[in-house]
């Protein structure tokens, strides 16, 4: 396992040790003790989710505010997404910027999301299996987020408007500079 920083403190995309032979592949999508050595990070997720996405669905921006804020550790098993992470970290020198990545199921690359974060993906291929780990439960009544189209985020999803599909939730999220941090 490797880990790189990105552009954003605390965000890393981490490259697994991939093992291939004439059977097939093998790797260690996740473990804690290489994970906390290489990161410094002590994180105990709790909770796993997979959603399947036909291309163009855009899940995000997304995050839950508070004691119930999320990090998260992110991967496609099929296909391939552009993952995004938003700084929304007030005194972080990096506030209000994103970080974005290809994540597919050929590369094998994760990302790591911490508490403070935006987060949200579009799938590029036909379809796409993403899964992640979170550090804490899902609340219903902290969940927040950002509309997707934001002007001051300046996102290129790599899709046009017309491409791109939303859930009805996805669609009415506030602007960034609404947010009450």
């Amino acid at each position: 396992m490797q880990i790189e920083n990105t552009s954003i403190e605390g965000c890393f995309i981490i490259k697994p040790s991939v093992f291939e032979d004439e059977r097939g592949a093998f790797f260690e999508s996740f473990n804690q003790q290489k994970f906390e050595e290489l990161t410094g990070l002590a994180i105990n997720f709790v909770q796993d989710n997979q959603s399947i996405s036909k291309k163009g669905v855009l899940r995000g921006l997304h995050f839950q505010k508070g004691e119930y804020a999320q990090a998260k550790l992110v991967r496609v098993i099929k296909g391939e997404v552009m993952d995004v992470a938003v700084d929304l970290r007030p005194d972080s020198a990096t506030f209000g910027k994103h970080v974005s990545v290809i994540l597919n199921g050929e590369n094998n690359l994760q990302l790591f999301v911490p508490r403070g974060f935006a987060h949200g993906f579009i799938t590029l291929s036909a379809e796409a299996i993403f899964a992640y780990k979170c550090d804490n439960y899902y609340h219903k009544s902290s969940e927040s987020g950002i509309i997707y189209s934001d002007p001051d985020l300046d996102i290129d999803w790599k899709l046009s408007d017309t491409e791109i599909q939303l859930s009805q939730k996805d669609l009415v999220l506030p602007f960034f500079k609404e947010l009450n941090n």
